[in-house]
């Protein structure tokens, strides 16, 4: 279940919380892709917060947003690049796309296998995709106060199993978000010491939400029996966490 595109936008633009989850995910993403120069770029679910870094050298960047989670107008201030779309079926080229960011997405798809399968689609051959998902382990998918309460959580083996059996072949992984989910001073305070803290101590474990880079395998792998065999693994996770508070 997808949260609403006003709720997300609360979190991330006018808590302090969410604005310092911003700063620590897009520091990691910048890390991992510092530049995209003449690139199409996209964000799936609500990646825009991630995507201000590209606008400026991007040949386009696009944020697609679900229809079940609404969309808003992004950047502000300037032109817009926001898209509203179905799920599993994008506005998207086949084969366009060098650098796709999902972000409360795939954890919170009633398709999941439809989705990664869109995302197969639109993505080049030498394109890359940073898949990231609340930590079934971390403390912030155990907290329904901020959308990576909400929907599944992964373990990074599940994840990355997913990916590979789909096409998406993983090539690297990293965390963020090593802070608590509090939004009492003194976390607050310290948050970007807990995130250089935690870069050094554990990519996997301790962060509250998982980044995977995968690349597009070419040609796709043959995938008999799709539908239960894969379905499976992601099912399990259901009912952990259910919509219960907006977040603050």
């Amino acid at each position: 279940m997808h949260l609403d595109v006003l709720d997300l936008r609360t979190f991330y633009y006018r808590t302090q919380l969410g604005r310092g989850a911003q700063a620590a995910i897009r520091a990691q993403v910048t890390t991992l892709w510092p530049e995209a120069k003449g690139q199409n770029v996209a964000g799936f679910g609500f990646a825009a917060p991630l995507l201000r870094p590209y606008l400026s050298e991007a040949r386009r960047v696009t944020a697609l947003m679900p229809g079940q989670q609404g969309v808003m107008p992004w950047p502000a201030g300037m032109a817009n690049v926001s898209v509203l779309c179905e799920e599993t079926q994008w506005p998207v080229e086949t084969d366009s796309i060098h650098k796709l960011i999902v972000m409360h997405g795939l954890e919170a798809s009633e398709h999941p296998i439809e989705l990664l399968e869109e995302c197969y689609r639109v993505l080049a051959p030498e394109g890359r995709a940073l898949f990231i998902v609340p930590n079934r382990v971390g403390l912030w998918a155990r907290r329904d106060g901020t959308p990576f309460g909400f929907g599944r959580p992964f373990s990074l083996g599940q994840l990355e199993a997913q990916l590979r059996v789909m096409g998406l072949l993983p090539t690297r992984h990293v965390a963020a978000l090593y802070q608590p989910p509090s939004a009492t001073p003194f976390w607050l305070k310290t948050g970007q010491m807990w995130e250089k803290l935690g870069r050094k101590v554990s990519n996997r474990f301790a962060g509250g939400v998982l980044m995977v880079e995968v690349k597009k395998q070419v040609p796709a792998p043959p995938r008999p029996g799709l539908s239960e065999a894969i379905r499976r693994p992601l099912r399990v996770l259901d009912g952990l966490k259910q919509p219960g508070a907006k977040p603050v």
